[in-house]
C-alpha cells in the first residue's frame, strides 16, 4: 500500500517504525526522544511525517491486520512463539529494535490473527535491573513485566491511549526509606516516568 505521496510502509523499514514508536513517546520523554533521534539521525519531522504515515496506513480500509501490517516494515518476526494469556494460548511475534538491543517488539495474536497486544518487551534471557526503590525505576530502564516482577502489589491502572499503559505499586522511598505508593507510566511497554500521588 502507498500513501497519497507514493511512500510505500515498507518503504519506512524497521528505522521508519522506531520513529513511530518515539512520536508517542515524545509525549512524555523528549528528552530521550531527541536523544534516541540523533541515533537514527533523523528529524523531528522527518518522526512526525512516518507517525502520519503509520496512523494513515493502520486505518485503511484495505490494510493488512494481524501480523502482516507488522511484517511490511519490520519484515519476518525473528521468533514467534506460543503464550499463555489467562486461559488462552496466543502467539507472541517477536522482532528486535536496534534502539533497545535487550528488547524485542511483541505482537501478541489470538486464534484467527487478532492482535490482543503490541508492545515492548524484554528479549528471551535478558537480565532486568535490580527494582527495590523508586530511584532504581529510571526512564526507559525497564518495561511493565519488569514492574510487575519486582512489585508483586502491582495492578493495572486505566492508560489514557492504546500505547499507553499505567501501574499502580508500592516501592521504597529510598534504602531504608518507607514505602510509598506510586504510579508508572509506560508507552509502547517502555517506562516513561513513576509518580508519587500527592495524599488530597
Amino acid at each position: 500500500m502507498t500513501d497519497a505521496g507514493g511512500h510505500s510502509v515498507r518503504d519506512m523499514g524497521v528505522r521508519g517504525f522506531q520513529l513511530v514508536l518515539l512520536r508517542r513517546m515524545a509525549d512524555t520523554r523528549p528528552d530521550l526522544v531527541d536523544d534516541a533521534r540523533r541515533v537514527l539521525d533523523a528529524s523531528r519531522t522527518e518522526m512526525r511525517e512516518a507517525n502520519r504515515r503509520w496512523q494513515a496506513f493502520t486505518r485503511a480500509a484495505r490494510a493488512p491486520r494481524g501480523v502482516r501490517r507488522y511484517a511490511l516494515p519490520l519484515g519476518p518476526p525473528a521468533r514467534v512463539r506460543d503464550v499463555a494469556v489467562g486461559d488462552l494460548v496466543c502467539r507472541a511475534h517477536h522482532w528486535p529494535l536496534p534502539l533497545w538491543p535487550e528488547l524485542v517488539f511483541e505482537v501478541v495474536t489470538v486464534a484467527g490473527g487478532g492482535v490482543v497486544q503490541e508492545w515492548l518487551v524484554r528479549d528471551d534471557g535478558g537480565a532486568p535491573p535490580p527494582l527495590r526503590t523508586l530511584a532504581d525505576l529510571a526512564p526507559w530502564s525497564c518495561v511493565v513485566d519488569d514492574v510487575v516482577r519486582a512489585f508483586p502489589d502491582a495492578r493495572p491502572l486505566e492508560g489514557d491511549a492504546p500505547s499507553r499503559w499505567r501501574l499502580a505499586f508500592t516501592a521504597l522511598a529510598g534504602d531504608g526509606g518507607r514505602p510509598v505508593p506510586a504510579v508508572a507510566d509506560f508507552t509502547w511497554g517502555l517506562l516513561q516516568r513513576v509518580t508519587v500521588p500527592t495524599a488530597p
